[in-house]
């Protein structure tokens, strides 16, 4: 079936999948996107016809011409979002139609065509019930699902791409900390910055993070794990880090993040912990935090508590930050009791283990 919100998917197994004893191999260590799922998904799209050919099919090289499209102007989104096994055994994702809206909002910024919603969580549905067993049976465990789209057509002139392929592919993982959750360091970054005014901060493009290498790596030389980028207007607000937002947690437990001004990225994980922390009966306020107001609040005992929060590592305490103008820590030096205390309430409403107040909770299986 071709064009429409509707797409009926073609189903085709792969002929030669993992061994049941490999794929046992493979999933006693999976780490974090080095081990891939059988299969994949495919959709096409072109000016005119709309999206079309919606498969489930062996996972496998994509065959590209030199002249693609997204190799020259980079027009290309992704997305990234967990499915989780549920203590009755079955499968489900955490607001996998948070994730379909922010696409569409990518989509709109790289001037490039829209997935119905419809369609976005079939194809998530369909790799799900098709790779099943590549789930982790730790209870740490989940599949990590990576939707993303770039410009097909063969064309070198400077315009929108009338061809685009939609994909999905799965990777299993286990816990991103496998240590346990400790306090990251961050490096403030005084050269680079992620994002301006009127640029794709807000939009999921590869180009952000290919942006962002460069800073990680300055932050590695400088012992840190994370970078984290000031405004690149005056130079003085914090931003977010190079794949997480920041959040701030002050004295009387309330917390700050900076605002989504269209520079920053509007993180799902973010949002849920505004509406998580509101619940619990804390203020949340999203306001600009300069640098100095962070070093200045670790100093005097106002900022108590600092953490990042993303997809992948859902939250993180953040323990000392490194700069030009000096280091600091935070008050609690990253021991986090607020921050741990939203991190297990959002694990647990994602994993099935605790109420879901706002139905995030989407079974598959």
């Amino acid at each position: 079936m071709s064009g429409g919100d509707h797409l009926d998917f073609e189903i085709r197994p792969n002929p030669a999948p993992v061994s049941d004893a490999d794929r046992a191999a493979l999933l006693a260590n999976p780490g974090f996107g080095r081990i891939f799922t059988d299969h994949m998904v495919t959709v096409r799209y072109a000016d005119g016809k709309g999206w079309y050919e919606p498969r489930v099919e062996a996972r496998a090289p994509i065959p590209m011409d030199p002249a693609s499209a997204v190799l020259h102007y980079a027009q290309e989104i992704f997305e990234g979002l967990k499915a989780y096994t549920t203590p009755d055994g079955g499968v489900a994702m955490f607001r996998p139609d948070a994730n379909a809206n922010r696409f569409n909002q990518s989509a709109a910024r790289m001037a490039m065509p829209a997935l119905p919603v419809e369609t976005f969580l079939q194809s998530l549905h369909e790799i799900i019930k098709i790779d099943r067993n590549w789930i982790p049976e730790d209870p740490e465990g989940s599949l990590y699902l990576r939707p993303f789209a770039y410009a097909s057509e063969v064309f070198l002139g400077v315009r929108p791409a009338n061809e685009y392929l939609y994909l999905v592919i799965a990777s299993p993982v286990g816990p991103y900390f496998s240590g346990g959750v400790k306090p990251v360091s961050i490096w403030v970054t005084p050269d680079f910055t992620r994002a301006a005014p009127g640029g794709t901060g807000a939009a999921k493009c590869g180009g952000n993070y290919a942006a962002g290498l460069s800073a990680q790596a300055e932050a590695s030389e400088h012992g840190c794990d994370q970078v984290v980028y000031l405004d690149a207007v005056e130079r003085k607000y914090i931003d977010e880090l190079g794949g997480m937002n920041v959040f701030l947690v002050l004295d009387d437990g309330s917390l700050i993040t900076p605002p989504l001004t269209g520079t920053i990225l509007p993180g799902i994980t973010r949002d849920s912990v505004i509406k998580l922390a509101e619940r619990a009966g804390r203020k949340v306020e999203e306001r600009p935090i300069s640098l100095e107001e962070w070093r200045e609040g670790a100093a005097s005992g106002r900022v108590r508590e600092a953490f990042a929060c993303g997809t992948a590592a859902v939250i993180t305490p953040i323990g000392t930050i490194k700069s030009e103008g000096g280091d600091f820590t935070v008050a609690d030096g990253g021991s986090g009791e607020v921050t741990m205390a939203i991190r297990k309430e959002l694990v647990d409403i994602q994993r099935g283990r605790a109420e879901d107040p706002f139905g995030w909770v989407h079974r598959v299986l």
